[in-house]
């Protein structure tokens, strides 16, 4: 998808990870999320390089991964499901301080996955907090 291939890739990863965690639990998506990492790592070493850009927009994988690590750690009711989809747009979009700097200072494979997960981990402490909060169970 050439316009928004972040949020089309967050997107398709939500009913993947619902798929991933009913078949093989949070543990089945926690490894998935950690295999997408590494696979995109490699991955998107060899395009930066090949394509001599920071961080082509082609690239998607780091946005799986990252929504796979927050859904990991996400209750599994679509509630939280479309709360961690839209958190984490925000903060991957917005790219709050340490996001940017990981965006900006991490070069190569691993600046492309890193400032997406950071991005992941603020939607999960949203969540966190807010599940606590709100007391709002699945």
């Amino acid at each position: 998808m050439p316009r928004i291939p972040g949020t089309w890739a967050s997107l398709a990863a939500l009913p993947c990870a619902w798929a991933i965690r009913g078949a093989c639990g949070t543990a089945g998506l926690a490894v998935a999320a950690i295999a997408a990492f590494i696979a995109g790592w490699w991955a998107a070493a060899r395009v930066v390089r090949a394509a001599a850009v920071a961080d082509p927009g082609f690239i998607v994988i780091d946005e799986i991964a990252a929504m796979f690590l927050v859904l990991a750690a996400t209750p599994h009711d679509w509630r939280f499901y479309a709360a961690a989809f839209l958190l984490f747009r925000l903060f991957d979009i917005w790219k709050p301080f340490p996001v940017n700097w990981l965006d900006s200072h991490v070069n190569g494979g691993l600046g492309v996955m890193l400032d997406d997960v950071m991005a992941a981990l603020y939607a999960l402490a949203l969540i966190a907090l807010g599940e606590g909060v709100i007391g709002v169970r699945p």
